[in-house]
């Protein structure tokens, strides 16, 4: 038996509770419904007090330095923002500044986003997929985003946004296979 997927699930939300984090955690359990799963969650509003006054990663606590291993070692990255301010939270981005810089070649990456209104749907593009393509990961194509409407409180009402959850966990399946199936010494960086 092969051991089983390290998924790291990322909330760029710097709230709790969290629509973001409660769409990073239904995408996880769609992931650990379809293959053995190993998941490591990671709210922001855990670890971005120890980020904040970081200006290089030797600053950082050890429990933060974890974490970024985690995120390097993951074989898929699950990760989500809410949208501010018509990009990620620059605490998210903070986090990611931290990771190698080609410690993401070739893994797969999940992309999700909160955010008020459908008309920041475009956020998936514009902006979390040029983030992950400067560490030339493999952004899966399909992300998730939601909205408020998708949502009854904290808890996800929207059969639609389920089917699209399921959607995106199907299809990223492959392709995580196929990434730590590798050997990460072919990878070339250039």
């Amino acid at each position: 038996m092969s051991a089983p997927y390290r998924v790291v699930a990322v909330s760029g939300s710097l709230h709790e509770p969290s629509k973001t984090t409660a769409l990073i955690r239904a995408i996880a359990a769609a992931v650990a419904m379809r293959v053995d799963a190993e998941i490591s969650l990671m709210e922001l509003t855990e670890i971005g007090p120890d980020l904040a006054g970081a200006l290089r990663r030797d600053q950082l606590p050890a429990a933060v330095e974890a974490r970024l291993r985690e995120i390097e070692t993951a074989d898929l990255l699950i990760v989500g923002t809410p949208v501010y301010r018509a990009s990620f939270t620059g605490l998210f981005k903070h986090l990611f500044d931290f990771v190698e810089q080609y410690a993401l070649v070739g893994k797969p990456v999940l992309l999700a986003a909160t955010g008020g209104g459908e008309r920041h749907a475009l956020i998936l593009e514009h902006q979390l997929r040029p983030l992950f393509a400067f560490f030339q990961s493999l952004t899966l194509p399909l992300g998730v985003y939601a909205s408020d409407s998708d949502f009854d409180g904290y808890r996800i009402s929207s059969p639609e946004l389920a089917a699209r959850i399921d959607l995106a966990a199907e299809r990223a399946l492959p392709l995580v296979g196929y990434a730590a199936d590798r050997d990460p010494r072919a990878v070339a960086v250039f």
